[in-house]
Order: C-alpha cells, then structure tokens, then sequence
C-alpha cells in the first residue's frame, strides 16, 4: 500500500526518530538573464542562483480577517489585516516574482490557538485526525497555501498531545522542533529539520535545511500536558547538534525557524536552564545559520543583522507581525563555487497584509466552519444589569476585572469546601488581558464573555503568606512608570513600565492597597490590608491564580514553588461562561467591595 507524504511524515515523528525529508520543489524559473542566454544559444550552466523563503509566525487561529470577539471585520488602530486569506495574497504575489519553484513558505508556531475558531476545533468539536471527524480549519488553510514546514510553538501543547497529533495528521507539511523530545528516551519526538531540494538546469539542486526550534519555556507553561512525556532543551543546545548534521547532508542554504524572540530574556525566571527568547544567541553561537524566522515575541522586526562569533558571517534574521499581519521574505543569492552552492547574500523584508484582498479560495475553504463559530460565539448566555469596561483596566480598579476575580474565587471556594483549606480565605489575581473587552447592559453572548479573558489558562489555588502577597503585588506593581507627585500623568504613558505587557500585570481581590507609583519599583505597596485591618505577613492565603503564572510565566515571586491545594482542568473562559449560564444576571454592584488604588506620595491619582 503506497504510503503518502502526510502519512509519511507523521509516522516518523510519532517514533520520535528524527529525519531529512528531501522532495523536489520543481525546476526553478529561469532569470532574465539566463533567459537571455538560451536566447542566444549559450547554453553554459548558471553561475548564480536565487532563491525565497517566506515566513509566518504566531497566526493563533486566525484563518480569515475577523474578529470573533466583536463579530466583525478585524480592525485597529493602524488599521491592520490579520488571517491566511490575507497571507495567502502576499503568498502568491511574492511567489509569482520570485518564480514558485524556487520559493518556499514556512511558519514559526503558535497556530491552532488564539481564536475562538481554533477554539472550537480543539473543545467544542475537536479534530481527531487525517481520516475522520472535522478538518481544523487552520490546516485546511495551510494545506492550501502549500507550506512547507512549520515549528511548533508554546501555545501548540495548550490542548494537550493528542490534539496535537491530531493536527499533525491534518496537515500536509512536517511540524518541526529539533527541542521537543521524548522525556525518558531523548529521541526527538517530532521531526527536527526538513531539507528540501530546489532543482538548477544544469547545475547540482539547491538543497535547503530548515530547522524548527520551539521554546523551552513549555515544560513551565504546559506542565499538565508534557510532564512526564516531553522535554524541552535549550535552542542554542540543540541547534548545535542539527546544523552541523544539516550541512553534512550537504545543504546549501540552512534556515531556522525559532519559536523564540530575539535578546536572551526569560519571563519563567530560572524555572528551566534555558532562555527563553534565544534565537540572537543561536545567531551568535551557532555557526552555519544563515537566517532565522524568530517567533513568539508579537513584534515586528523587517530585518535584524547578528554577527555569528565563529565565523563573522552576518545571520539575517526577520519576525513578522502576529495574526498573519504581515508576511517576511528572505531573499537569497548563491553562487555556484568549487563545485557546490554558496551563499553569498541574503537580505529581509516585511510586508503587510493590510494591502491585499483576502484569497476567495482560502475563504471559501474555511466557510462552513467559521460560519458554525460565528453562529456558536453569538448564542445568549446571560445578561448585565449595567455595562461594563476595560478600557481603564489597566490604571483603575474596574468592575469587568472583580468579576473575573469573583468567578475565580467563588470556583476556588467551592473547590476547597470540606477539605483542610476550606477556612482560608482566598485571593484571586487576574490582569486586564484586553483593554477592548466589554460586557453590555441587557443580553451578554458568549463572545462578550469570552473576550474578557483571550487565554486558555486553567486555574490553580496555591497557599502564600500575607508577605509573600505583598511581595507578588510589589513585583505587579513594577508595572507602572515611576512617576514624581507633581509631575503631569498621561494614562498612555504612565503603564508598561520596561515593555511589561498587560497579560503580565495582575490585581488582587480579597484584598485593599495603594500603589504608590512615586516610589521606585519593589517599594510601591501601602495600606495593604484584609477585612479592615493590616495583612498579617506570617498569616496564610489561598491565591486563585491562572495555570501560566502558577507555573512561573511573567517570573512572579514564590507562586511557582508555592504548595497547590487544588486545580481544575477546565479553561478559566469557560468557568466564567458556566457561571453566567449558572446565575443568569451579572450585577456589578454586587460585587468589587476590595479596592486598589494608584497614588503619588498618598494622594490619590484619581478621585
């Protein structure tokens, strides 16, 4: 029985043996002046080559340019375009310059997680496989776009392995990551690299490594799916081990594409011994690379220039924009010297999905299924007796974060009843995950509901000392601009203190504290107190926390070695729509009674 490619590539990872899948990618078109040339009857082989790879990365299930959230057409600011229709476009414009036999497509991870539409594929109706059930949407876009490889990022393990495989077998192009490997047996569990062969008339083919790389900080952040199964090494480590293998097998051209921003920071502190935004260091010391496709940071980066401290070769690195708002092309220029291909220049650019139409065959390839999400995120769930903002979320204590925080402690409440814990009292953290998340006065659909929290976090409960919360609050409060008591304060400028991003800054309920932001950072907490009176700091709490920073995510003090009392496997989204499904009416005025405020040497900045 013929084995086909999909088949082929998804049995080699599920053995967890690594391999070189090597295919023809097609004679490559001619450039105009090798056109010439045959014109005139010189048929010498070419001297030079080009060749380009294209690049997406953190697409978190955006298919088509919309918003689940607001039900409709995605729109910013600066007015930007997200979703593969968009970048199926781009995709094909740079393709048809370049010529498509000799471009490849590849991804940096996070994709079958972020939007309600990737949601629904991994929860509601879940994927099962290539031969049965319901196609994610996501690989049917790919599919179609014809990629080449993708790595696996972070938010690719949110709904456990078997989803993942699940998706694996849907799609037609290897998921790659050199770092993902079997816990027990340190074999690769999904395939490291992928190499691929560009044909030259006349000339031996272009072979092109593509390496995958993931990021370490999974066996943090996903610790109840991998542990035990998976482990994680370092980027730079194994890059060490598969480039080398990669030119042995005598690629020309060796890309890597890393789940992984770009200056060695770590947001899960010294929880695993590896970075985890390392793809400038495995520039630097792995020789070999000769440009990286960065993830996971959610920022755009056109084109960076590191130095590789071996060699003194320059490694072009680009990050796209997430959501498929923009697209990178890696232009490659290659000379044919002492009887083999080499580089000799390779230049970045973005661009942007804004300028395009949206592909009519990619929309209609995920019709059916988006229109089921549309129809599932608009059912009524429940409804508001008055309307509610995040919009201040971020600078003032609002009644859309308490209610998160009161959903949160209530279901960690009734999770302790009748054990050791159960007279404690319990504190919940929750941060102003997106500051356009509103719930309206009168009927509230499941999208209003699940647009206040955008993440797939589970809840945990952990026990910390009235210290060790003060030291958690001083360590969110860092968040926040130092600002002097007669200095004028713009609420647009007075957050995000060192690029610390919304999702990292938490509020507590349970309890009342100034946040003196006057003061430098790790002094800023006063008038911290619990029922009236001051926190005790040898006195014990139950923190209802999110599973990310229960296992290190944003490196909070103490929570992660914190003893856990109780968990729940169910996504803090979803208990937040149970309870409004469960009481009918959210009522803001029940609800809030701690407070939290901003202040400058006392004095409140808000009234």
């Amino acid at each position: 029985m013929a084995l086909n490619r999909r088949d082929f590539i998804n049995r080699s990872a599920a053995t967890g043996a690594g391999l070189a899948l090597t295919g023809a990618v097609g004679t490559a078109a001619a450039s105009p002046a090798e056109a010439a040339d045959h014109r005139h009857g010189h048929e010498h082989p070419p001297k030079t080559f080009s060749l380009r790879v294209l690049g997406t990365t953190d697409l978190h299930g955006h298919a088509l340019n919309w918003d689940y959230f607001t039900n409709a057409a995605y729109d910013d600011a600066t007015h930007n375009d997200v979703g593969l229709a968009k970048i199926a476009t781009l995709v094909a414009g740079a393709r048809q310059e370049k010529g498509h036999d000799r471009t490849l497509l590849i991804d940096a991870g996070d994709i079958i997680q972020g939007t309600q539409l990737s949601y629904y594929y991994a929860r509601v109706e879940p994927i099962t496989g290539a031969h049965k059930g319901p196609r994610h949407p996501m690989a049917l876009a790919m599919n179609h776009l014809k990629y080449d490889a993708a790595a696996l990022g972070n938010h690719e393990f949110n709904y456990g392995i078997p989803l993942l495989r699940a998706f694996q077998e849907q799609c037609d192009f290897p998921l790659l990551a050199a770092n993902a490997v079997d816990a027990k047996t340190l074999r690769p569990a999904f395939p490291p690299y992928l190499v691929k062969e560009i044909r030259v008339e006349g000339r031996p083919a272009v072979k092109v490594g593509i390496l995958g790389l993931t990021n370490p900080g999974i066996a943090v952040w996903d610790k109840a799916n991998v542990q035990g199964k998976l482990a994680f090494p370092g980027l730079v480590e194994q890059a060490k081990v598969y480039v080398p293998k990669l030119r042995a097998l005598g690629c020309d051209v060796v890309i890597c594409t890393d789940h992984s921003g770009l200056d060695g920071s770590t947001s899960y502190g010294d929880a695993v011994p590896y970075p985890e935004n390392a793809s400038s260091l495995v520039a630097q010391q792995v020789p070999g690379i000769d440009a990286i496709l960065v993830g996971h940071t959610h920022v755009e980066r056109p084109q960076t220039l590191v130095v590789n401290q071996q060699t003194g070769r320059t490694v072009v690195l680009s990050e796209p924009l997430y959501w498929g708002m923009r697209l990178s092309v890696f232009d490659f220029d290659l000379e044919f010297e002492h009887g083999r291909w080499q580089v000799t220049s390779v230049t970045a650019e973005v661009r942007n999905a804004n300028t395009v139409e949206e592909d009519p065959v990619v929309a209609r390839l995920v019709h059916d299924e988006h229109q089921k999400v549309v129809g599932y995120v608009n059912q009524v769930v429940g409804s508001c007796s008055e309307a509610m903002s995040a919009a201040e979320s971020t600078y003032k204590d609002t009644p859309i974060v308490d209610f998160i925080n009161l959903v949160q402690a209530d279901t960690v409440r009734a999770g302790l009843a009748g054990t050791a814990y159960a007279s404690l009292p319990v504190l919940s953290e929750a941060s102003p995950f997106s500051r356009t998340a509103a719930i309206p006065a009168g009927q509230v659909s499941l999208r209003d509901v699940a647009g206040l929290y955008v993440y797939e976090n589970t809840l945990d409960a952990k026990i910390l000392t009235g210290a060790q919360v003060k030291d958690y609050l001083e360590w969110s409060a860092a968040y926040f601009v130092q600002t002097a008591p007669d200095a004028p304060v713009d609420v647009t400028k007075i957050t995000n203190a060192n690029n610390t991003p919304d999702y990292s800054y938490d509020v507590l309920s349970g309890v009342s504290y100034d946040i003196d932001i006057s003061q430098p950072a790790g002094s800023r907490i006063t008038a911290l107190t619990f029922g009236g009176a001051p926190v005790d700091p040898a006195a014990s709490f139950v923190l209802a926390v999110n599973n990310y920073r229960s296992g290190g995510g944003s490196n909070y003090p103490h929570v992660a070695a914190a003893t856990s009392v109780w968990s729940s496997s169910d996504e803090i989204r979803n208990t937040i729509i149970a309870w409004v499904q469960a009481h009918g009416t959210i009522d803001p005025s029940s609800f809030g009674g701690d407070t939290w405020r901003l202040t400058r040497a006392g004095v409140p900045l808000f009234g």
